[in-house]
């Protein structure tokens, strides 16, 4: 029977130290318990308002949101745009090495647990004097104190091994830190996944709505190109006054005016799908997107407000981030606890290489070592107490992106709704202005208004096509805001990599 004084109870009295860990566990705040998203109950679907972009959009409580959602736009230029993106975005190729660095730091922290163990040769010409060699009595040859002596070779092999008890679980804490960094690596991942897809669709729709307006505009200087000819005419024939041709004048060149500004957003809007794609501007030649190529999604998936805690990405970032935070109060307790460190060496030391391996040559020797930390002028001190606030700033922070999750959903689903009647009253506000345009242009050729009235009702028909065009576009955006606020379904897909991405040439 092993005495209670034992070196093995004394390393299994340390081991059972070395099960606990300072500081606190984390724990995943739980999910809000809401029953909805918005204040008031969703209704089954959205109004049909008709047109292109008219028909009804359902609302699908609980339905599962699909990992490639962009392609229930049914454009193959888009999911081909996102294809080309997954593979050549610069910012993508970032996040998916900062994830693949943080991964490995946590792995080469995980080598702490175990005892480092290094191995050594060295070989050594050496000379001393007469003198050292007599105040040591290593020597009797040299004679006489002063006495030289002669040139000596000393060989050494070694094997070295060292270990720090985690007693207090300092170490264990160090690393769940750096995993919780690789875990945020992981959502900041996705999260760019999700934002680089959602910008794709929605610059897709803002092109096409930009090219639906400047198709618009080019219909009504087309419309009043053609009415100041037929003035111009009038005045030749003594019709109408000048003045009538005067106006028309500047109502063209007011409609012509508002052409370029659409056509530098749709050239700034082409240039931003290009960055997207990883293309440079010139060297981008897709199709234009057009309204007509796109198909609103009319089954939209809602996912439960329990599950959109584990949905967001951003929301598992800063979960990850307070763990990172709370593992961080643990490390810095420990840094103020006794750190014990055992090491031992074990190797051969001789003057002849030829006897180095032989029992005379034997050395070892075993340490021990406890360090307690007395006096740091209160450096460990405020710098558990910095830890601890970072912590409570994380947990803030932490519920600051969960309200601000709901919101968007909610935000989203509101809009969505509103959307459809604004296409609707758009809809009919441009068919209401095109019938009081011809109807004004016939009374006007008939002498029953004045031309001010038709001036009126041109602008009224160009502004109404333009809202129209504005409020249809709205739709699409909207819904792919409302796949980004759920998501994305990101975790029905792997985005990352198993290798190291290779970027502008800077590695091999």
């Amino acid at each position: 029977m092993l005495p209670a004084r034992s070196p093995v109870f004394a390393l299994a009295g340390l081991l059972g130290l070395a099960s606990c860990a300072v500081g606190p566990n984390f724990h995943r705040p739980a999910a809000p318990q809401a029953a909805s998203y918005t204040p008031t109950p969703l209704p089954a679907h959205t109004v049909a308002p008709g047109g292109m972009a008219g028909s009804a959009q359902y609302f699908d409580p609980g339905q599962a949101i699909p990992a490639d959602w962009w392609t229930l736009f049914h454009s193959p230029q888009l999911n081909s745009l996102i294809a080309a993106a997954f593979a050549h975005n610069p910012t993508l190729a970032a996040a998916q090495d900062a994830l693949l660095q943080a991964r490995d730091t946590a792995r080469a922290g995980q080598g702490a647990y175990l005892p480092s163990l290094s191995g050594s040769f060295t070989g050594e010409r050496e000379r001393i004097s007469g003198a050292s060699a007599a105040q040591t009595g290593s020597s009797t040859a040299a004679g006489r104190a002063g006495a030289s002596i002669s040139p000596f070779d000393l060989y050494n092999a070694s094997v070295s091994v060292s270990y720090t008890l985690d007693l207090f679980g300092g170490v264990r804490r160090q690393v769940e830190s750096l995993q919780a960094q690789a875990e945020y690596q992981r959502f900041l991942l996705e999260a760019s996944y999700l934002s680089l897809t959602t910008n794709l669709v929605t610059a897709a729709v803002t092109e096409a709505s930009l090219n639906a307006q400047i198709d618009a505009t080019n219909q009504i200087i087309k419309i009043e190109t053609g009415q100041l000819d037929i003035l111009k005419k009038q005045v030749a024939l003594g019709g109408v006054a000048q003045a009538s041709v005067l106006s028309q004048q500047a109502t063209l060149a007011s409609a012509m005016a508002t052409l370029p500004p659409l056509q530098s957003q749709l050239a700034q809007e082409r240039n931003q799908i290009a960055a997207y794609v990883g293309a440079l501007p010139a060297d981008f030649h897709e199709a234009d997107f057009k309204l007509a190529d796109l198909h609103l999604p009319e089954h939209l998936p809602v996912s439960l407000p329990s599950a959109l805690v584990e949905q967001r990405p951003d929301i598992q970032e800063y979960s990850a981030l307070l763990h990172q935070a709370s593992a961080n109060v643990g490390v810095a307790t420990a840094n103020m606890l006794p750190q014990v460190t055992l090491s031992a060496s074990y190797g051969q030391d001789a003057l002849q290489i030829g006897k180095l391996f032989t029992p005379q040559s034997l050395i070892w020797s075993l340490v021990a070592g406890i360090t307690q930390p007395i006096f740091e002028g209160g450096t460990l001190t405020f710098k558990r107490r910095a830890a601890i606030a970072a912590l409570h700033q994380a947990g803030a922070q932490y519920q600051e992106t969960v309200i601000t999750a709901f919101q968007n959903v909610s935000d989203t689903l509101e809009a969505l709704q509103y959307d459809a009647l604004t296409v609707q009253a758009e809809q009919q506000a441009a068919a209401a202005a095109a019938s009081s345009l011809h109807v004004a242009e016939a009374q006007y050729r008939l002498g029953g208004v004045p031309y001010t009235q038709v001036l009126s009702d041109q602008q009224t028909y160009q502004t109404a096509l333009v809202n129209e065009a504005k409020a249809e576009a709205t739709r699409y955006t909207d819904t792919a805001a409302l796949f980004q606020a759920l998501g994305g379904g990101w975790w029905q897909r792997d985005d990352v990599s198993q290798q190291v991405t290779h970027c502008c040439g800077i590695l091999p």
